[in-house]
């Protein structure tokens, strides 16, 4: 499996990558929940510590608990829940709970009747913990007839879903942190990684898919694909195939670099930055986790990190990272960096455990 080109010979390669883009809007709308009466105020937390609570407390919760997610404003972990029980547990733990009307279990179910009766080419959807619902978007080339279905669907589901439009079109993005290409195409490099003592980096799978061998900008091959997965999920291991650097950084396009020494699961309302080799560098915000995206063609991609930063064709493969924290691949998404617009990131997490790599 291999793919697109690689721009820069510091293929080093910092990572950002050519993903394709998908972008669903997700509008965050107030959920319908009450807060417990409490005393105590919740504690200030950094994200890290912050997904460490909502594990502990997932853990604790066990059915009780409905999602959760990071309120960057207050920098409080925010804990949905079903009852005033389980809301009095998470707040002395030292989070702020929310009592909701939909369990996981409801929202779980909400996404399996999509998948069966909604799967419609340029349509996406992710569970939203800020909204309690799974947040359906449609892109402009959903025709009306199928418009008409995705509402007779979401209406049938009651309040466990909403459904929205997108102005622009989902579709994966090929072009190129630093730029990688192959034949035809160019991407991003992702992150740069270990395996078994030996050097390669992850890209999107999408590239690799279409593109077997990689050079860097200056046209030096220095790579070829060791593992490709799309569209069941969307990454690609390259091996490093010449003698050039390959530093755990992320290229910062302004003469600078961002290390990388580990990587983290995202979580919602957490702040994030992209870079690729067509737009450089760009932050916003998580916003949806487990996202389902329907680029057409029989491309339907699962678990997708969903965020608000923009991205272009070009930019796919690249890094989503946040601090020194190794968080997505950018996979696809709708809307460009001048009018904005969503994109979708392969987890890091699930492709290093996929390709048996290490950050490094």
């Amino acid at each position: 499996m291999q793919h697109r080109r690689i721009p820069k010979r510091r293929a080093a390669l910092a990572g950002a990558g050519i993903a394709a883009l998908v972008a669903a809007g997700i509008t965050f709308q107030t959920a319908n929940a009450s807060e417990p009466t409490k005393s105590s105020a919740p504690e200030t937390l950094s994200v890290a510590a912050a997904g460490k609570l909502a594990s502990t407390l997932g853990k604790d919760l066990g059915t009780a608990a409905a999602g959760t997610y990071y309120d960057a404003k207050a920098k409080n972990l925010v804990v949905n829940v079903l009852s005033e029980t389980a809301a009095d547990t998470v707040e002395a733990a030292g989070a702020k709970a929310r009592v909701v009307a939909n369990s996981l279990a409801e929202l779980k179910s909400a996404r399996g009747t999509l998948k069966q009766d909604a799967t419609i080419p340029g349509t996406s959807w992710a569970t939203d913990p800020t909204t309690n619902k799974v947040v359906v978007t449609a892109d402009r080339t959903v025709s009306d007839a199928e418009w008409a279905t995705l509402t007779k669907v979401v209406d049938g589901l009651g309040g466990t879903a909403e459904l929205q439009r997108t102005k622009g079109e989902f579709k994966p993005f090929v072009a190129g942190g630093d730029a990688i290409t192959g034949g035809s195409g160019r991407c991003s490099l992702g992150f740069n990684v270990v395996k078994g003592g030996e050097p390669y980096f992850l890209t999107a799978g999408h590239c690799t898919e279409s593109i077997s061998t990689w050079s860097d900008s200056s046209g030096t091959r220095i790579g070829t694909n060791e593992v490709s997965s799309f569209p069941d999920n969307d990454y690609g291991l390259v091996k490093y195939t010449a003698e050039v650097d390959h530093p755990s950084e992320v290229n910062l396009y302004n003469g600078s670099s961002q290390a990388i020494t580990g990587a983290a699961s995202a979580t919602v309302g957490q702040s994030v930055t992209r870079s690729g080799s067509t737009t450089q560098v760009h932050s916003g915000k998580v916003t949806g986790l487990d996202a389902t995206v329907n680029y057409g063609n029989g491309d339907i991609v699962n678990g997708l990190i969903q965020t608000d930063v923009c991205a272009e064709p070009g930019d796919s493969g690249g890094s989503l990272f946040s601090g020194s924290s190794a968080i997505g691949l950018t996979s696809g998404g709708s809307g460009d960096c001048t009018s904005g617009g969503e994109t979708f990131f392969q987890p890091v997490t699930e492709a290093l455990s996929a390709t048996g790599t290490s950050i490094g």
